[in-house]
C-alpha cells in the first residue's frame, strides 16, 4: 500500500491528466487543477509527516524565485516611478487624455496576467512538496506511473487518430486534431517523446533483467512514435527521435549485457523488424493522408509560419520593455498593441512560441537571469549525472536530465511548460536530477530526506 503522500501525488496527477492540458487562463481545467493542488496541499499538511528537502533544495529555490518575481510585478508603484519604466508612456498618455491623475500602478501592464501567473505556480509548488513528502524511497514506482500516464494519453490520441471525436471540456481543443488530453498537439507530442525516453529506463529499473518489460517497453516506444506522426507536430518528430537515442544511451550497459547472451542474429532481427513495422505504418499513413506531421513538414513554407513572421515584432518589443519587462501573462494583449497590419488575421497570437523570448519580454532582465540560472544548474547537475558510474539512482538522474533537455528544446519552438501537466512533469524530472545517486560509503540508516 502506498503511503498517503504517494496516493495524493497519484490523485493529483490524475486530475492533471484529465484537466491540465491547456495553458489558457480562461479554460475550465485551470480551476480544477488549481483546486486539486490546494486540496492535495492541505491534506498533506494536515495528515502527512513534514517533508525533508535534502539535495533537491535548488528546485524549491527556483520555484520560490519564480513566485517572488510574479508577486513583485503586482506591487503598486508611485506614478513618477511607473511612468519612468520603459514602454509605459502610451499608457500614461491615456490617463492624461481622460483628464485623470496618474494612479499607482503595478509593474505588470496587465495585472490580471501576473495574478494568473502567480496562481499557476501552485501546481509545480504542490508537486515539489508531494515529491519531497514521498522521499527517495518512493522513487522506484514513479517511472512506471509516468509511463502509464503517457500511455493513457497515447491511447486517447490513437482514438482521435481514427477520426473519433473526443472533445475535452476542460481545455480549448481543436476538432479533428490528434492531441490527446492537451489543447496543443506540440505539447502532446512532447509528452509522447518523454514516454519514449522513460520506457527503456523503466524496463531496466534497478539494473535488473527486463523480462517481459523489454517487449512492453519496445511496443510502447513504437506506439508513441507512431502517434507522434499522427499529431502533425514537426517539433515532435525532432524530440521523439532524440528521446529514443538518449533513452538507449541511459540503459546502454544493460542492453549490452542482455545482447551478450543472445544469438548474433537477434539484434539485427529486432532492429530490422521494428524498422520494417514503422516504415510500413508510415507508408500506409502517408498514402491514407494520416501522417500529419510528415505532411506539414513538407507543406508549410518557413516564411508562411506565423511564428517566423511575428519574430521581428517580438524582438522589437523586447527592446521596448527591457530591462523590466511588460509583465508576466500579458503577451497576448501586448502583442496586439504592437501587431503590424500585415500580421492581422482572424485568429490571435497567444504566445511567442519561444518561451525564452517570451519570458524575457514579460520579466525583463530578472527573467533572463532566472532562465540562465536554471539552465546553468541543469548543465552542472547533468554533467555530474552522466560522468559517474551506472546505477539505479544515476539512471533516474540521467532520465531527469534528459526529460528537462527535451523540454528545453521544445520550449524554443513552443510553450509546453505553461500547461499544468507539463509543469508537474518538469518538477518531477528536476527532483530526479537534483537527488542523483545515493552517496557512496553512507550509513545503513535512511538518508536525511527519508523516513524510518
Amino acid at each position: 500500500m502506498l503511503p498517503l503522500p504517494a496516493l495524493l501525488l497519484c490523485a493529483f496527477f490524475l486530475a492533471l491528466w484529465v484537466a491540465g492540458g491547456a495553458s489558457r487562463a480562461d479554460v475550465a481545467g485551470q480551476a480544477i487543477v488549481r483546486a486539486a493542488a490546494w486540496l492535495a496541499l492541505v491534506a498533506a499538511l494536515l495528515l502527512a509527516a513534514p517533508p525533508r528537502i535534502g539535495r533537491a533544495w535548488p528546485v524549491g529555490l527556483m520555484l520560490g524565485l519564480m513566485l517572488g518575481l510574479a508577486l513583485v510585478q503586482l506591487v503598486p508603484l508611485p506614478p513618477v516611478i511607473w511612468q519612468a519604466l520603459p514602454g509605459r508612456a502610451p499608457f500614461a498618455e491615456a490617463a492624461a487624455m481622460l483628464g485623470e491623475g496618474q494612479p499607482w500602478r503595478p509593474l505588470a501592464i496587465m495585472p490580471a496576467g501576473a495574478i494568473n501567473a502567480a496562481g499557476a505556480l501552485i501546481v509545480p509548488i504542490v508537486t515539489f512538496y508531494l515529491m519531497m513528502a514521498v522521499g527517495r524511497a518512493g522513487r522506484e514506482w514513479q517511472p512506471a506511473a509516468l509511463l502509464i500516464l503517457v500511455a493513457a494519453s497515447a491511447l486517447v490520441g490513437l482514438i482521435q487518430f481514427t477520426g473519433a471525436s473526443l472533445d475535452n471540456p476542460f481545455v480549448n481543443d481543436t476538432a479533428g486534431d490528434v492531441r490527446g488530453t492537451f489543447a496543443n498537439r506540440n505539447h502532446f507530442a512532447t509528452l509522447l517523446a518523454i514516454g519514449c525516453l522513460v520506457a527503456p529506463v523503466w524496463a531496466f529499473r534497478d539494473g535488473r533483467r527486463p523480462g517481459w518489460r523489454a517487449g512492453a517497453a519496445l511496443g510502447l516506444v513504437v506506439l508513441f512514435e507512431l502517434v507522434i506522426l499522427g499529431t502533425g507536430s514537426r517539433s515532435g518528430l525532432l524530440t521523439g527521435g532524440a528521446a529514443i537515442l538518449v533513452g538507449v544511451a541511459i540503459v546502454r550497459r544493460n542492453l549490452m549485457r542482455e545482447w551478450a547472451h543472445a544469438p548474433k542474429w537477434a539484434l539485427p532481427a529486432v532492429v530490422g523488424g521494428v524498422a520494417a513495422i514503422v516504415a510500413i505504418v508510415v507508408l500506409v499513413s502517408v498514402m491514407a493522408g494520416r501522417a500529419a506531421a510528415i505532411d506539414r513538414a513538407f507543406a508549410v513554407e518557413v516564411g508562411a509560419d506565423m511564428r517566423v513572421r511575428a519574430l521581428p515584432t517580438i524582438v522589437s518589443m523586447l527592446g521596448t520593455y527591457f530591462p523590466v519587462g511588460s509583465g508576466l501573462g500579458g503577451f497576448d494583449a501586448m502583442f496586439r498593441v504592437h501587431e503590424p497590419y500585415a500580421l492581422l488575421k482572424p485568429t490571435f497570437f497567444n504566445h511567442a512560441h519561444n518561451d525564452y523570448l517570451e519570458v524575457v519580454l514579460d520579466a525583463g532582465l530578472p527573467g533572463a537571469l532566472l532562465i540562465a540560472g536554471c539552465l546553468a544548474w541543469w548543465a552542472w547537475k547533468s554533467v555530474r549525472a552522466w560522468r559517474g558510474p551506472d546505477g539505479s539512482g544515476r539512471a533516474m538522474a540521467r532520465t531527469g536530465s534528459a526529460i528537462l533537455l527535451l523540454l528545453v528544446v521544445a520550449s524554443a519552438f513552443d510553450y509546453p511548460v505553461r500547461t499544468p501537466l507539463m509543469m508537474a512533469v518538469a518538477v518531477i524530472a528536476a527532483v530526479w536530477l537534483a537527488e542523483g545517486p545515493a552517496r557512496t560509503g553512507s550509513s545503513p540508516l535512511p538518508a536525511a530526506d527519508e523516513h524510518l
